[in-house]
């Protein structure tokens, strides 16, 4: 086996996991992966680019620090607080929304 043909095979994905999840893999976690009260920081959006236009208008952009507030009683949608607007996103959104952990006490003022 060749050095390339290796590398290839250590790069690719496994079969049984999707693009969005080797993506999520490699550079953080999903939005929707946040415990209530924790906060992070948004690293990039994976969404049709509508979408990300949309959410962008809204606070949802890389850099931007997002806290996860709550999900509502039937477990989606999820509450979400960027720049002291609380926004509500469906599950199949925030799963697309790859963030950064923020290390507590470096959250700032996100009510």
């Amino acid at each position: 086996m060749g050095a390339q043909t290796l590398q290839a095979c250590l790069l690719a994905p496994p079969a049984d996991r999707t693009d969005l999840e080797v993506e999520t893999a490699r550079h953080g976690l999903a939005l929707i992966d946040l415990e209530p009260g924790e906060t992070a920081t948004i690293d990039h959006l994976s969404l049709p680019s509508a979408d990300e236009h949309f959410l962008m208008r809204l606070g949802f952009f890389p850099g931007a620090q997002i806290r996860f507030c709550r999900r509502a009683p039937l477990g989606d949608p999820y509450v979400y607080s960027v720049d002291g607007t609380h926004i509500a996103l469906r599950a199949e959104t925030a799963r697309r929304i790859v963030v950064r952990r923020t290390p507590s006490g470096d959250a700032g003022d996100l009510s």
